[in-house]
């Protein structure tokens, strides 16, 4: 993905002029490289953005992302917070190498560091001349040798503990899309973005991919399974602890890669429970505003490409947007999922995530106002 902050030669508007990241300070370039972390978008500068960015202390810009809305956070995705077996065992692995690793390199430096003092040039002193040592040959090639078999054991043994769950896992089917991901459940509805899942439960990912390579990765949870057009591929994992987990695509795929995040929100059994009730339900019945905006929608012909139960919408080449209102995220991830944000979406997509699918219909700010009601209505 290009952006501001990454390329210097993209262009924008400062002071009413075209400049480029390349003429700007280096404070300035800083910042613009920062303002994704803080925007919840693509990299978009502005004199007035940058002006006000700058007057701001750096500690709280390295903060910014805490002050997102309560709902687009979740936990940051890092492998060494495992929340499953299946990735305590990846880190396991990971660790016991970094291990071995740190005892190689102290090993090495420390017999580089004691050659290097008891063996320097002093006057009179010539260095020892030999054609081998065949002892000394053996050993060097035999403990890599050996320690790379070992390594090799670890993770036959790591394989194993990530297989896939025994008895009757929960099983959803992920698809990969640019840049997006849709969930169905085997109950017969789907959502986007957004997999729920109960604690405890296994949990059977059937991943495909609509268009291009993609890697589904939520690493607290799993390791890093690619998909690819054509092909089944599998993700398995038993959530041990409740909360919100983040991940995202893993393999470049398109301009907006860094734009297809996922979150999987592991509840109690009761709470999944009462979700998979709420989202197979049909959407909700618009009044007022909102009515007039289902009308914007319709005249808009959105539904050849959404689907919203229980109305004549019933497109697939875009996210079901049944209960999108209560999702955390909107434009795979690109937006916190507020009123705000959501007519922001509404009105220019291409503006937010350049290169999606989901053209600018250049609505008024009267058919704005009545299908972001809508929009928010579908909880």
């Amino acid at each position: 993905m290009s952006t501001i902050g990454d390329d210097p030669t993209v262009p924008f508007q400062r002071d009413g002029e075209q400049r480029t990241a390349a003429a700007l300070p280096s404070r300035d370039r800083a910042t613009l490289l920062i303002t994704p972390a803080l925007h919840p978008g693509p990299a978009r500068a502005s004199g007035r953005r940058l002006r006000g960015l700058r007057r701001l202390p750096w500690p709280m810009l390295a903060g910014g992302a805490a002050l997102l809305p309560r709902t687009a956070r979740a936990e940051v995705p890092t492998p060494f917070l495992p929340a499953s077996p299946q990735a305590a065992a990846i880190a396991d692995l990971f660790w016991l190498i970094i291990g071995i690793a740190t005892v190689i390199f102290i090993g090495v430096m420390a017999v580089l560091l004691y050659a290097s003092f008891a063996y320097r040039e002093r006057p009179g002193r010539q260095p020892a001349q030999f054609a081998g040592n065949l002892p000394l040959e053996i050993t060097w090639t035999g403990l890599p040798t050996l320690l790379l078999l070992i390594i090799f054991i670890l993770t036959i043994r790591t394989m194993s503990r990530t297989s896939p769950p025994a008895g009757d896992p929960l099983e959803i089917t992920v698809v990969a899309h640019q840049w997006w991901w849709e969930i169905r459940y085997p109950e017969g509805f789907s959502t986007a973005n957004e997999i729920h899942v109960p604690v405890g439960e296994p949990v059977l990912i059937h991943l495909e991919s609509a268009d291009v390579i993609h890697s589904f990765w939520v690493p607290q949870l799993a390791g890093k399974t690619d998909a690819n057009p054509g092909h089944h591929r599998l993700v398995w994992f038993t959530p041990t602890r409740v909360g919100t987990f983040a991940g995202q695509c893993a393999e470049f795929c398109g301009v907006q890669h860094t734009w297809m995040l996922i979150r999987v929100v592991v509840e109690t059994p009761t709470a999944y429970q009462a979700w998979v009730r709420h989202e197979r339900g049909p959407a909700a019945t618009p009044t007022g505003l909102a009515l007039r905006g289902k009308q914007v929608f319709d005249q808009q012909a959105c539904g050849s490409c959404h689907t919203i139960a229980g109305t004549a919408a019933n497109g697939v080449a875009g996210p079901d947007l049944t209960h999108v209102a209560s999702r955390a995220t909107i434009g795979g991830g690109v937006l916190p999922n507020t009123p705000e944000a959501m007519r922001r979406w509404l009105t220019d997509p291409q503006a937010v995530k350049p290169g999606a699918l989901m053209p600018n219909f250049k609505l008024t700010p009267t058919d704005l106002d009545a299908l972001t009601a809508y929009m928010n209505s579908l909880r």
